[in-house]
C-alpha cells in the first residue's frame, strides 16, 4: 500500500494569511491605520476651511463671512476628537500592551498632566489640551517624507491657532493674579512661574517658528530680545541667570502679549524679579557674584522704568505720578551724558536708581533693612552719602544701679 506524507505549509506565507494581516493592521488603531487616514482626512479639511476663512474674513457680507467662521471652527473641532481619539485608542493600549516608543509613553504621560488640570482650572485645561493636541499632530507633520508643500500649509494654520491659544493661557493666568486672594486660586508665587513658563515655551518653540515665516513684519527689539533669550538655552544656568532671562522674557511679553499680560500685571511681575535679584544679592557670599548680581539689579529698574513706567497712563495716586515724573526728566538728563562722559552717566544712573528704589522699599511693611544698608554702602562709595562714624561721650562719675 502506497503510504503518503503529510506536507506542511508556512501558513504567513500564504496570500490570505497576507490579506488578513493586512486588515487587522488597519483594523488595529495604530499611527499607520485607521486613526491615522482619519487624522489626515481632518487635517485637510481643516487647513482647507482655515485659507476660506482667512480668505474671505475681510468680506463685507457679513452672513457669508460668519458661514466661513462656522465651518472652520466645526473642522477644527473634528480634528482635535481624531487626534484625541488616536491617543486614547492607539497609544493608551501600545503603553498598557507595553510595545509603545518613547515618544509615545511621553505622550500620554503629558496627555495625562494635562488632564488632570480639567477639575482645578477649566479654562487653563481647555487652552492646554488643544495646544498639547496641535504640538503632537504638528511633529507628525513634520515628520513626514512628503512633507514640504503640507508643512508650509500647515504651519500657517499651527502658528494662528498657537498664538491665541498662548494669549488665552496668559490673559487666564492674568485674571487669576489679579484674584489671588481667592481659596479657588494659586499662590502668587506659582502664578508668577506659570506666566514665566509660559513665555519660555512660547518663545522656545513658536517665536522661532513666527520669525521665520514672518521675519519682514518682526521688529528690530523683539529680534534682539530672542536673540538675547538664546543665550540662556545652553548649559546650566546659575540663580543670576535664571533672573536675567526672566527680564528678557518680560522683554518679549510687551512686544506681543500686551492684553494678555496687560501693563498692571507686567508691573507685579517686574516687581517679581526685582525681589529675586535683591535677594540673591543679600544672600551672596562672593563679592564678584554679589557685583554682578547688583549690576543685573540696576539694568531691572532701567528696563522697567524704559518698556513700563514711563508708558503708564493711569496712576493709583497724582503725588505718584508727580515724583515719577521727577524721578523720569532726572534719567532722561544723566542719558544726555552717556555718549561724552560715560562714567560719570554710570554713576549718576546708580545714584539716582538706588535712591528712588530705597524710597520706595521704605513704603513696604516688610523688613528690606539688609538691602538698604548694602544701597547705602554702594552711595558712599559714589560719594552721594558721607559716613558718620558712631561717637558718643559719657560723664565720668559713679553710677548706681536702680
Amino acid at each position: 500500500m502506497e503510504q503518503r506524507s503529510l506536507k506542511v505549509l508556512e501558513t504567513d506565507k500564504t496570500f490570505f494569511t497576507k490579506i488578513s494581516t493586512t486588515i487587522s493592521k488597519l483594523l488595529i488603531p495604530t499611527k499607520v491605520g485607521i486613526n491615522g487616514l482619519l487624522i489626515s482626512m481632518k487635517r485637510n479639511n481643516v487647513l482647507k476651511a482655515y485659507e476660506g476663512y482667512t480668505e474671505n474674513k475681510e468680506m463685507e457680507d457679513a452672513t457669508k463671512k460668519e458661514l466661513y467662521a462656522q465651518k472652520y471652527e466645526e473642522t477644527y473641532s473634528l480634528y482635535l476628537e481624531a487626534i484625541d481619539k488616536y491617543i486614547m485608542d492607539s497609544v493608551y493600549k501600545k503603553v498598557k500592551a507595553g510595545t509603545a516608543s518613547t515618544f509615545e509613553s511621553s505622550a500620554l504621560s503629558k496627555y495625562y498632566t494635562v488632564i488632570r488640570l480639567k477639575d482645578e482650572d477649566y479654562v487653563e485645561y481647555k487652552h492646554r489640551k488643544q495646544k498639547y493636541l496641535l504640538e503632537l499632530d504638528y511633529e507628525t507633520v513634520a515628520s513626514l517624507e512628503k512633507k514640504d508643500k503640507l508643512l508650509q500649509r500647515y504651519s500657517n494654520f499651527y502658528l494662528s491657532k498657537m498664538e491665541a491659544l498662548y494669549k488665552g493661557i496668559l490673559k487666564n493666568y492674568s485674571i487669576r493674579l489679579a484674584d489671588v486672594n481667592s481659596a479657588k486660586f494659586n499662590p502668587t508665587q506659582e502664578i508668577y512661574k506659570n506666566i514665566f513658563d509660559t513665555l519660555e515655551e512660547y518663545s522656545n518653540n513658536i517665536l522661532p517658528l513666527k520669525i521665520e515665516k514672518h521675519q519682514d513684519s518682526i521688529s528690530k527689539d523683539l529680534l534682539e530680545d530672542y536673540h538675547r533669550f538664546e543665550r540662556f538655552s545652553v548649559g546650566k544656568l546659575e540663580e543670576r541667570d535664571e533672573v536675567e532671562k526672566k527680564l528678557v522674557l518680560l522683554g518679549i511679553s510687551r512686544s506681543l502679549f500686551t492684553h494678555s499680560l496687560p501693563l498692571s500685571v507686567a508691573e507685579r511681575c517686574y516687581a517679581s524679579i526685582m525681589k529675586e535679584t535683591r535677594d540673591l544679592i543679600v544672600s551672596a557670599t562672593g563679592k564678584k557674584k554679589k557685583e554682578e548680581t547688583y549690576s543685573l539689579l540696576l539694568n531691572i529698574i532701567e528696563e522697567y522704568n524704559i518698556r513700563l513706567a514711563s508708558t503708564k497712563v493711569y496712576w493709583d495716586k497724582q503725588e505718584e505720578k508727580e515724583e515719577y515724573k521727577k524721578f523720569w526728566n532726572s534719567y532722561k538728563k544723566i542719558c544726555k551724558l552717556k555718549q561724552k562722559q560715560y562714567i560719570e552717566y554710570m554713576k549718576q544712573r546708580e545714584v539716582l536708581f538706588i535712591k528712588a528704589d530705597i524710597k520706595q522699599l521704605r513704603k513696604s511693611k516688610k523688613d528690606y533693612s539688609k538691602i538698604i544698608k548694602f544701597y547705602k554702602e554702594k552711595l558712599v562709595e559714589n560719594e552721594a552719602m558721607k559716613q558718620i562714624k558712631n561717637s558718643c561721650t559719657t560723664r565720668q562719675g559713679k553710677y548706681v544701679k536702680i
